[in-house]
């Protein structure tokens, strides 16, 4: 297989889950608006940043109610400096793209498998998952008309269960991220936006977060348990597109990583615009040649092109190819460099859900490893600024595969 860039958009009206843009018709004229005149282009409601408030153990709800302030985030450990000869823990991330809970219930599902694995994720949520499609005036797409999507908009029951479970998620420990809103890809997509273009983008995705209650109406609801404005510090592009225009964007807002880059082998971080650059990576796949990107749907591309309903009979060798490709990279470094090994999912039932099961089995093989540490991006984050520069020059000057003299290069 091959390197396969990602690409991927929401189908059907519940917009639970994800396939490629070949194989995706043309958005619905009412996700759309195709065909009507577009509403006045009114300025999109912009976030608002909240103080820090001083914390006496009481809810500071915020804004109009759809988030609130609960005291620092439970389960985060504190990062710690390498010791002199310390071997690294060896990071694993697990992260979703869209973060919808459809009615697979997949979020629901790999929420509390971490819990049972001892694994902290990164949950990329795409903002017009909590914006209604009778609001869909609200968003000004770069390039597009307003109300534009790629994507469909979530019903009004799976924008509750998504809110219950981000909710549930961060009170677990995990992050939440951004995937932007509409999922723009190739012509008038993300790599063709400039920074002006990509700060809007973000900012309405803040913005449809933070005022879930006005847009939705839900008021019964109670809001999330965290403040977005501050708890959002890292996010992926839509197709991993755009990246060089998009850093400047979300260093202004504040951001400490982006994880929009394709295709880099596994290796130890480094920054770029001064954030952390967490790339997919180049994983070996066993049996052949070549190697594949750290994401499902790159195994997708390489094993039934943009088909999401291959050949039945192929599933099950399938899915050991992709089990033993996430395996065989964690094994490399997990024996060699310890770099950290970062894997990307989307929640969907391509191949009659193989790259799921096959998500679902490295969890369990891995995260309760002798010195294995599966956690957020954030969490990597914050290791990473702890740690000696100089020794963190030293980790990226390895091989993958290429075992090292802790007690020489950690001093």
């Amino acid at each position: 297989m091959g390197v396969v860039a990602t690409c991927t958009v929401a189908t059907g009206d519940s917009a639970s889950q994800e396939r490629p843009a070949a194989a995706d018709p043309a958005p619905s004229d009412a996700a759309t608006g195709a065909g009507a005149t577009p509403p006045p282009t009114a300025a999109a409601p912009l976030p608002t940043p909240t103080p820090t408030p001083t914390w006496d153990g009481q809810v500071k709800v915020l804004g109009d109610g759809s988030t609130s302030f609960t005291g620092p985030q439970p389960k985060q450990a504190k990062p710690e400096k390498l010791k002199p000869g310390e071997k690294p823990p060896q990071f694993v991330v697990f992260s979703w793209d869209g973060a919808l809970e459809g009615d697979d219930h997949l979020f629901s599902r790999f929420r509390k498998l971490g819990v049972e694995n001892n694994a902290q994720m990164t949950f990329f949520l795409s903002g017009l998952y909590t914006l209604p499609k009778s609001k869909a005036s609200l968003y000004h797409p770069p390039q597009h008309k307003v109300g534009d999507a790629a994507i469909d908009y979530a019903t009004d029951a799976h924008i509750k269960d998504t809110l219950e479970q981000l909710r549930l998620a961060w009170q677990d420990g995990n992050e939440i991220g951004t995937h932007f809103n509409g999922h723009f890809c190739n012509a008038k997509g993300g790599g063709n936006w400039s920074t002006e273009e990509w700060k809007s983008e973000l900012d309405q995705a803040v913005s449809f977060v933070t005022n879930w209650k006005t847009n939705t109406g839900f008021k019964d609801l109670p809001p999330l348990p965290f403040d977005y404005t501050k708890e959002l510090v890292g996010g992926r592009a839509p197709c991993l597109e755009g990246q060089k225009a998009l850093l400047p964007a979300e260093k202004a807002t504040g951001f400490r990583y982006d994880a929009s880059s394709p295709g880099e082998f596994q290796v130890w971080p480094a920054r770029k615009e001064g954030m952390w650059n967490f790339p997919l990576q180049l994983l070996p796949f066993p049996g052949r040649e070549t190697q594949g990107l750290s994401m499902d749907f790159n195994f997708l591309a390489g094993q039934s092109g943009s088909s999401v309903k291959g050949d039945p009979k192929k599933y099950a060798a399938w899915e050991k190819e992709a089990r033993d490709s996430y395996l065989a990279g964690f094994e490399r470094v997990y024996n060699g460099s310890r770099a950290p090994l970062f894997i990307g999912n989307h929640f969907e039932d391509w191949n009659g859900g193989i790259y799921m099961q096959a998500v679902e089995d490295v969890m369990k093989s891995v995260c309760r490893r002798d010195g294995v540490r599966c956690v957020s991006f954030r969490q990597v984050a914050d290791w990473l600024d702890v740690q000696d520069p100089k020794v963190l020059d030293k980790l990226r000057a390895l091989d993958p595969g290429q075992p090292a003299d802790w007690s020489r290069l950690v001093d």
